[in-house]
């Protein structure tokens, strides 16, 4: 079932591979009578309960994406109009997540509306990126370097479409109760939910902050 021509073009199975798969096989095989889906590499088969977390959590969304992704270029089920996608990155190494991103923004590119809930700075990153790249009127091979994807003419028409498309982001206060639109995802901002972009970026900021008064006592105490 994985790695499959009919399904994901080349470029998204060979990253899958690299960064989820491990270079191991995904098949469906017939074991005592019951059928199973192991991880196969040579005559080893690991089952389901021994995979990593990332791959339990990512299989289940591959088969969707197979759905919705045929390897024909530009193929969007007509009647699907919306994706939503909810924590995108449980379980997953931050590579893993990254190719996993590339793969939404084929979506978009496909025609589909796509809705994400997140918990991890990095998706909104990779937002916060695209957002000043296309300000900065940035080449698409700029996007695939962010992603360290190849450039190749299918992902370089990717990456020139997704920098046309229109991204917002919502934030979730559970104080009031209140959605808010931070989709600026300024770092500058005077609203508490946008600078710290809905709370994921609060603990980085702190570790910069603290690091930086370290640095700075050091360097007083050198000079004194």
């Amino acid at each position: 079932m994985f790695p499959e021509k009919r399904w994901l073009n080349k470029e998204f199975r060979g990253l899958l591979e690299q960064n989820i798969f491990a270079n191991f096989k995904l098949v469906l095989e017939t074991h005592f009578m019951q059928m199973r889906l192991v991880l196969k590499s040579g005559e080893q088969s690991l089952p389901f309960m021994v995979w990593s977390a990332g791959q339990r959590e990512f299989v289940p969304l591959l088969l969707g994406l197979y759905w919705l992704l045929p390897s024909l270029p530009f193929t969007h089920r007509s009647r699907i109009k919306w994706v939503v996608l909810e924590e995108l990155e449980m379980g997953l190494h931050p590579r893993a997540i990254e190719t996993v991103l590339l793969i939404v923004l084929e979506l978009v590119v496909r025609g589909y509306r796509v809705c994400l809930s997140t918990h991890t700075a990095q998706v909104l990153e990779a937002l916060w990126a695209l957002r000043n790249l296309r300000a900065n009127r940035a080449s698409p091979q700029a996007l695939l370097n962010m992603f360290d994807a190849p450039v190749t003419p299918s992902l370089r028409r990717l990456a020139e479409t997704v920098m046309t498309k229109q991204i917002k982001v919502y934030y979730f206060d559970p104080t009031s109760g209140a959605t808010r639109d931070i989709s600026a995802l300024d770092v500058d901002s005077e609203d508490v939910g946008e600078d710290g972009w809905g709370g994921l970026s609060e603990f980085s900021g702190r570790v910069n902050a603290a690091v930086a008064r370290a640095v700075a006592n050091a360097e007083r105490v050198g000079h004194a």
